[in-house]
């Protein structure tokens, strides 16, 4: 905040041009990181949902089919479904499958190919859920997309900074990614990566810096979408976050990640009660259940023993619906890089505990 204080574009003093050379130099970490060419084509948001937003609105025109899997968050799901109430869109949901074992790439496409139509103009992925370890194929789905001609947007809210993503190997048009979670940036940080050749309506209009006479936004980014301040501070922490990512490297941190679930897993179906949810996907995500007790309960007990996690809908109505938890939700655990089996094993014995004696 010291040394990038000015508003970038917008005067010539050190200060700002301190701050735009931040910015940019965030852009080319965001685009080489992610499969890119084009930095001009990181656009800086506040988080994944204003990312998703700015690609439905921006992308879609009335009369148009969308397509989107049955693990969506409310990111996705409510601008979709606002959108076809007004009568401009219409659209259908995908399975993904997972909660059989025995699943396959192939039957998942199948299943979306089937629900193609002339008027359908864009498919939309989670990467991956934010209730469960599920990994959408998002390579062959990008080439699925590519043969009938459809725009694929992906929400990379769960893998971003966990799992590879490269935009132009999986030809992802629009890329929606947070800043504050797998990429280690803070908060009001986010990013949505457009394909070339593709121009979205905007989301906001106002000040970009440039054309202050024109009544209209810029007509190419990023000044087209990035109406107003950005958030300096958090671009730069975020480009830190994505360089510390690089340095300790995409495996090693799906490895961590997985390893502390599966022993996680381990531990909780040890416990009397205890259900998990689709136990045959291990990530970095993990949902259970505690019999006779509702999520909201079990989340606020093991808080009081010091233990954060996140009980409830978790913001995906779909999901919850996929993997038929009960009403209230589940309880949801997200292993980290930073964490330590210690930390499972303290959160095991609360479980245990809370089994036996109750709240």
């Amino acid at each position: 905040m010291r040394e990038y204080c000015g508003n970038p574009g917008r005067s010539s003093h050190a200060l700002a041009a301190a701050a735009a050379e931040k910015i940019y130099e965030c852009r080319e970490a965001a685009a080489q990181f992610f499969g890119s060419d084009a930095p001009e084509r990181v656009i800086f948001t506040m988080n994944t949902t204003m990312s998703l937003n700015l690609a439905i609105k921006g992308l879609l025109k009335t009369g148009d089919h969308v397509l989107i899997s049955d693990l969506e968050h409310n990111a996705v799901l409510r601008p979709i479904a606002k959108l076809a109430a007004q009568g401009l869109i219409e659209y259908d949901v995908f399975p993904t499958l997972v909660h059989r074992r025995d699943h396959s790439k192939e039957e998942v496409l199948r299943a979306t190919r089937a629900l193609i139509r002339p008027n359908t103009r864009m498919l939309i992925a989670a990467h991956a859920s934010n209730i469960c370890s599920s990994v959408l194929p998002l390579e062959a789905l990008g080439r699925l997309c590519a043969e009938h001609g459809i725009l694929f947007v992906v929400d990379a809210a769960q893998s971003a900074g966990h799992l590879p993503i490269h935009v132009e190997r999986m030809q992802i048009d629009a890329l929606c990614v947070p800043g504050h979670k797998g990429l280690l940036g803070p908060q009001g940080s986010g990013l949505l990566l457009l394909s070339k050749n593709l121009t979205a309506d905007t989301l906001m209009e106002g000040g970009s810096g440039v054309y202050s006479l024109e009544k209209s936004m810029p007509g190419e980014p990023p000044e087209r979408y990035e109406a107003g301040t950005l958030p300096t501070p958090a671009i730069a922490g975020l480009c830190e976050g994505i360089r510390c990512v690089e340095r300790i490297g995409l495996a090693t941190i799906s490895q961590k990640e997985t390893s502390l679930n599966r022993y996680l897993q381990q531990r909780l179906q040890s416990i009397r009660g205890v259900r998990v949810y689709v136990p045959h996907l291990v990530g970095s995500v993990l949902l259970f259940n505690l019999y006779g007790i509702p999520a909201d309960a079990l989340g606020d007990a093991l808080n009081k023993r010091g233990i954060c996690v996140r009980s409830g809908y978790h913001c995906t109505a779909l999901g919850h619906k996929t993997l038929g938890t009960p009403e209230g939700g589940a309880v949801r655990v997200s292993p980290g890089f930073w964490n330590q089996k210690s930390d499972m094993d303290a959160l095991a014995a609360a479980v245990s505990e809370i089994a036996r004696t109750g709240i």
